[in-house]
């Protein structure tokens, strides 16, 4: 492994400095920085003109201009990067960090979200081939990947942001909205239970009565204007957790999984009630120690009580171990709502920028508030990403529930569970890690229709920008971020591959 990692390595690197020479080439005879100056009428213009090709370097030749670029890259090696400057003399090295971070924020949370939504639909709409949940994701998949995303962004900013931030100062659930979300929720969970017409007819009625049930509550309780997840559904989520991650991890014949994870979930319920004091004093360092140590309690649960299926206990008690934690962070999110609401007057989703300018608030207040300008750019990028991972999972897995060892075994006995999960899920990501990949890579070039829609400084907007211009140094360190990622990502699919598919040799 070691020696396929170097080898690597070597051969990336001179990938990449052969792409970064042949870009520098194409940008430097792309167009002048000087052309605006050279038009203008200002007195000073021959000044301004001589320190830019100073400033710049425009009287050397492209290629040694190549190189004396590559020197200040080279020293990155030792934590001091000089990539020039822009043509009005700021460090391109600051504006990258700027534009990387927003970028990171939006584009990187966008992406995670899609591909875990987008593979988890792919592998159930695999399984229900054909159903009508198959053909309506299908539909909502290629409608979604098919609209504009500005005009998504549009649509989402009037409906989803104003619309609903003005229904919050009265939060009135209607009559029709419950009857319409009630039926929504019925077919969902006919869709995804199936079965005999009955059993469909049960999932409908059952479905729409919980979603009405939940919308009368929320309505009579005014939840809205207190939100919170409270103690009843923390106990709920944390069991259920409990049960889902031992189904998935195990099954239920070996109880001592199923023991271990339920004494997950109750030592999550209680650090629920018990450290709220904690939450309310945290930072970001505090809840990350907090994450750790609960995966760490989780995993050593599940390694004590796990017996045979120690390995399985363990990862089972740290998933929910993980959820319980979520729902406890989640609570103390939403009890914050109502002082952030009151700061930034009702705007609990924003429709521009990355944050509320001169917003100062404790850990809670700014996590909402990054959250809210999270919120619509994320959905549009998650909507036109979801199609392309929902299918390429969905006939990944089709694929791998056909093939030979898929039907051995389950001609051994082994349960469906372990046919899916242990048989066709590792091996139907193998396509899939490849797509994955390309993504990382592409998304470190940031969203330029979403961050122009949004009003958000990120790799695309800086890009686009200094192309305009011409502009050299910004672009070139657009493509040596872009490029080194898109090199570093593909390498680490290589790698797991072989772990992913013991067949495949990396030596």
């Amino acid at each position: 492994m070691a020696t396929f990692i170097l080898r690597r390595l070597v051969v990336s690197f001179f990938v990449l400095l052969a792409a970064t020479f042949v870009v520098y080439v194409l940008v430097a005879n792309a167009g002048d920085p000087r052309t605006a100056l050279l038009e203008s009428t200002d007195p000073s213009r021959d000044a301004k003109i001589a320190a830019l090709t100073e400033n710049l370097d425009l009287d050397t030749p492209v290629v040694p201009r190549y190189f004396g670029w590559l020197g200040g890259v080279a020293q990155c090696f030792v934590g001091q990067c000089d990539l020039g400057t822009n043509i009005n003399g700021a460090p391109v090295t600051g504006l990258l960090s700027v534009a990387l971070g927003s970028t990171l924020r939006l584009v990187l949370f966008a992406t995670v979200m899609a591909i875990l939504f987008g593979v988890i639909v792919g592998i159930v709409t695999a399984l229900r081939q054909y159903s009508g949940l198959d053909y309506s994701t299908t539909f909502l998949a290629f409608l979604f990947f098919s609209l504009p995303a500005f005009w998504i962004a549009v649509l989402l900013k009037q409906f989803l942001a104003i619309k609903f931030n003005s229904w919050l100062s009265d939060p009135v659930i209607p009559l029709w909205l419950t009857i319409v979300l009630a039926a929504l929720g019925g077919l969902l969970a006919m869709a995804l239970i199936g079965g005999d017409r009955r059993q469909r007819m049960i999932s409908l009625v059952g479905g729409a009565a919980v979603v009405a049930a939940v919308c009368v509550y929320l309505d009579v309780s005014k939840w809205f204007a207190q939100p919170g997840i409270g103690p009843v559904v923390m106990i709920v989520g944390s069991l259920a957790a409990a049960v889902g991650a031992t189904a998935l991890l195990s099954g239920f014949r070996y109880r001592r999984v199923l023991i271990a994870t339920l004494i997950t979930a109750v030592v999550g319920i209680i650090c629920s009630f018990s450290l709220g004091w904690l939450l309310d004093i945290s930072t970001a360092g505090t809840i990350i120690i907090l994450a750790i140590v609960t995966l760490a309690v989780s995993g050593a649960i599940g390694a004590l009580v796990g017996g045979v299926l120690r390995s399985q206990a363990v990862k089972a008690c740290m998933i929910t171990g993980f959820l319980s934690g979520a729902l406890i962070f989640a609570d103390r999110l939403l009890q914050a709502v109502t002082g952030y609401s009151d700061k930034v007057r009702g705007i609990l989703i924003a429709t521009i920028g990355s944050n509320t300018p001169n917003f100062s608030g404790d850990f809670w207040e700014t996590t909402l508030d990054q959250l809210g300008h999270l919120l619509l750019p994320s959905i549009v990028i998650v909507l036109i990403s979801f199609a392309t991972y929902t299918r390429y999972t969905r006939s990944s897995m089709l694929e791998t529930m056909n093939q030979d060892y898929v039907r051995t075994a389950r001609a051994k006995g082994l349960t469906e569970r372990t046919v899916v999960v242990r048989h066709a899920f590792r091996n139907a990501m193998i396509p899939v890690t490849t797509l994955m990949a390309i993504d990382f890579g592409a998304v470190i070039g940031g969203a330029v229709i979403t961050e122009t829609v949004f009003g958000w400084q990120g790799m695309g907007r800086l890009f686009t920008d200094a192309l305009r211009i011409p502009d050299p140094n910004p672009v070139m360190g657009f493509f040596l971020v872009t490029g080194t990622a898109v090199v570093v990502f593909n390498m680490i699919v290589d790698i797991l591959y072989g772990v992913l598919d013991p067949r495949i040799r990396t030596a």
